[in-house]
């Protein structure tokens, strides 16, 4: 798939932070299992919430970087039923992409499931940057094992590629209390049928954590965020198919979410 519109995002002031290695980070925040709270902000509140952060979070850094490029290629059955699903707030639903870590060169294929108290459960397998994008061999294995026991009613080997989300992330990390903080930017989604992006001025901001909102949660709270049902995956394919509710981005459409349609060629 192949961008129509380029982001660029803010650059946030991450210099002043400590920073903290990834080992360290897996150790003691990896968080395959928890629960997920997203904000979409000013790049202005990231930083605020940056500087608040400064005494107990540390900044992830990996080969001297603060930020790492990230390439998603989501994978859903013909009608869109991940995203539906994602719409409808099933409590049961689940996810599936082949994501690259561009710099690292490091590619995996990963599964997220949503259980019934609202946890996310994410499980990763081995995959390879050559593979990148695909569905089929160890991967498709891999993802037919873990859906077997989450949706036995699910056919892995059904699923197409259907979007590609590509943006840049820095992470925070408060190893005392085990929990992270996620800064997208740059966010563009890339369809057959059109592309979609957040506006430039705003990040996506995600918590993952426990049951309790965390310090990053009740820091965003006094800065008047509040949390929001985003998916990047999902907002994309609902803003491009009028045939998919778009419930979650309604009030943000055209103001922080944006889109070019191939087939109208336009901005909504």
């Amino acid at each position: 798939m192949t961008d129509t519109y380029q982001t660029t995002g803010a650059p946030l002031r991450l210099s002043g932070l400590r920073t903290v290695s990834l080992d360290d980070v897996v150790e003691s925040a990896a968080l395959m299992r928890r629960v997920d709270r997203k904000y979409l902000v000013p790049a202005a509140t990231a930083d605020a919430l940056i500087d608040a952060l400064a005494h107990s979070h540390a900044a992830l850094q990996i080969a001297g970087r603060a930020s790492t490029t990230y390439r998603s290629t989501y994978f859903d059955t013909p009608t869109f039923a991940s995203t539906r699903h994602h719409i409808q707030g099933r409590r049961r639903r689940w996810k599936i992409r082949s994501r690259w870590y561009v710099e690292d060169d490091l590619c995996r294929v990963e599964v997220k499931t949503k259980n019934g108290r609202g946890e996310t459960i994410k499980v990763a397998g081995p995959s390879s940057p050559e593979r990148y994008g695909r569905l089929d061999g160890a991967e498709l294995a891999f993802v037919e094992s873990v859906l077997a026991e989450t949706h036995p009613e699910l056919s892995p080997s059904d699923l197409v590629p259907s979007a590609e989300v590509t943006y840049t992330r820095a992470t925070l990390a408060d190893l005392s209390a085990g929990t992270r903080v996620t800064i997208d930017w740059g966010v563009v989604a890339s369809l057959a049928v059109g592309s979609a992006w957040i506006d430039d001025d705003f990040v996506l901001i995600e918590t993952k954590g426990r049951a309790l909102p965390a310090r990053a949660d009740r820091v965003l709270t006094s800065l008047g965020a509040r949390p929001r049902s985003f998916s990047k995956y999902a907002a994309a394919t609902s803003l491009l198919h009028d045939d998919i509710a778009d419930n979650d981005i309604r009030d943000i459409r055209g103001r922080l979410l944006h889109c070019h349609s191939h087939s109208t060629q336009g901005l909504r």
